[in-house]
């Protein structure tokens, strides 16, 4: 039902931006987000949007340099990511949830394959 992409290798400090389609729907308040799991570490919350007003929310250690956004028409939900870091290097998933309760991987019923970005220093 989720399909990310857009992973890779990048240097620190480009750019990279991952996209996660929704085959599923969209409705009420729906909400989809991003999480990430580096090597040897639990995965945490990145970044969320709620479907019903567009509103977001992002990680402390991405607030300014990560943003979530989304294509209503093509029920995508992107993560552009500036000035990467080599911290930054992990596995990230799509995730989605029919009601938005919070950032708490658990309130999540859908997830994507990982994709993973690697960031060089």
């Amino acid at each position: 039902q989720l399909q990310a992409c857009g992973g890779g290798l990048v240097q620190a400090g480009d750019s990279l931006r991952l996209s996660c389609v929704n085959s599923g729907h969209t409705f009420g308040r729906f909400a989809m987000a991003w999480f990430r799991q580096a090597p040897g570490k639990e995965r945490e919350f990145v970044a969320v949007l709620r479907w019903s007003d567009n509103s977001s929310q992002h990680a402390d250690s991405v607030k300014g340099r990560f943003t979530i956004s989304r294509d209503s028409g093509k029920n995508t939900v992107y993560l552009q990511m500036n000035s990467r870091k080599p911290e930054d290097t992990a596995v990230y998933y799509c995730a989605a949830a029919a009601l938005f309760r919070g950032i708490n991987e658990k309130n999540y019923d859908y997830w994507g394959r990982g994709t993973l970005v690697t960031v060089s220093s």
